[in-house]
């Protein structure tokens, strides 16, 4: 099992855009670590215990998905799970942008990991995280934009 991935976020929530660069990268690596990064110094929407079981109520039946929290950077977390990829999705040439920046800096910081990006199908273009939330927390509907595993109802707001 050498081609592991990190696929690093906040998941604050999890969304069908998370969901399908996960499921669309699974023939590419042996394993798919979805990483949780942990930031004391930021405020959460949801606590990060919920974000982790309803991440693994979505991928329960796929044994080369693992689901975990971290702190500290995501280039030492691929070291220590051995992982040589780092996995992310791309919404738009912004992200695009961010996302450079971050791979060139972690491939300053440790040349033996590569960023792997996986452009969104255009259907899930507009679904991030930062208007989900939005949605929920103004008491709209945000069912359709989150994979059908993961039921607010579990988690009261």
């Amino acid at each position: 099992m050498n081609n592991i991935a990190v696929f690093p976020g906040s998941f604050d929530p999890f969304t069908t855009g998370h969901e399908s660069i996960v499921k669309r990268a699974l023939p590419l690596f042996d394993k798919i670590i979805i990483a949780i990064g942990f930031n004391t110094n930021k405020k959460d929407f949801f606590p990060l215990v919920v974000r982790e079981n309803w991440i693994k109520k979505v991928f329960v039946t796929y044994e080369n998905v693992e689901v975990v929290s971290f702190e500290g950077l995501t280039i030492d977390f691929c070291k220590k799970t051995g992982a040589k990829y780092l996995l992310r999705g791309l919404r738009t040439a912004m992200d695009f942008e961010y996302e450079r920046s971050i791979a060139q800096m972690n491939k300053y910081m440790s040349s033996g990991i590569e960023s792997v990006f996986l452009l969104t199908t255009p259907e899930l273009t507009p679904v991030n995280s930062t208007i989900v939330r939005d949605i929920i927390r103004h008491g709209g509907d945000a069912s359709q934009f989150l994979p059908k595993e993961i039921n607010l109802e579990d988690y009261k707001i």
